[in-house]
């Protein structure tokens, strides 16, 4: 398996050890299954997506697998976060419009994003979303495959969970105000996500766990 880009190219030698062998400017890597081939110059990950990968529970990578690990993990929040944006303009159109039927594609809608997220939590391994990506972009682009989320990132997905269920609930009983708080939390969280390279739920998680240097260090601003 070959990928060639600017900065990187990638052989699959099938091979699990990480053996570093480097010449002047040159670096060479095993890593997992995929050797990555640094040419000097290239650019490297940012801090900000290196903190990113450790608060999710991530081990240190190669700048290269490391970008490359971040973009697919940004694949299911980009669909979340656009579909509870979906969401919550039909139920701010149903409400002004007074068009239940809306309200009820809107509770539907939660309904179905809380059920997956819950599924993704319960169950790592079969993440739909990270099975389509590796499935329709890791494996055709020769990327390395996204695996089964580390604890931070499923307690970042329980949270989301347990946000857009209350939404639904909310929804279906006529809680009007309450969905709105509900939601205004999610399109605060997704975005600091999305837009900050910060997980609020990741960054909880490794506070509750008493682990507060390493929750700080996570921070898309901090530098080791």
């Amino acid at each position: 398996m070959i990928c060639a880009g600017r900065s990187v190219v990638c052989f699959d030698f099938s091979l699990s050890p990480i053996l570093p062998m480097h010449s002047e400017g040159w670096g060479f890597s095993l890593y997992g299954e995929f050797a990555i081939l640094n040419v000097r110059g290239s650019a490297m990950a940012s801090p900000a997506i290196r903190n990113f990968m450790k608060q999710q529970g991530f081990a240190d990578e190669p700048s290269a697998l490391c970008d490359m690990h971040f973009e697919g993990l940004y694949f299911q929040p980009r669909i979340v976060g656009s579909l509870i944006v979906v969401g919550i303009v039909l139920h701010v159109a149903g409400y002004m419009r007074g068009a239940t039927d809306l309200i009820l594609y809107s509770t539907a809608l939660f309904f179905a994003l809380s059920a997956v997220l819950w599924w993704n939590v319960i169950a790592p391994s079969l993440n739909p979303f990270e099975a389509f990506y590796n499935r329709a972009f890791a494996a055709p682009r020769g990327r390395a495959p996204l695996v089964p989320a580390p604890g931070p990132r499923r307690f970042a997905q329980a949270i989301a969970a347990a946000f857009t269920l209350v939404v639904g609930v909310a929804l279906l009983q006529g809680w009007n105000v309450t969905a709105w708080v509900f939601e205004a939390f999610l399109v605060a969280a997704f975005s600091m996500l999305l837009f900050g390279k910060f997980c609020l739920g990741a960054y909880i998680f490794l506070l509750l766990r008493g682990q507060i240097s390493l929750a700080n260090s996570t921070l898309p601003w901090a530098r080791s």
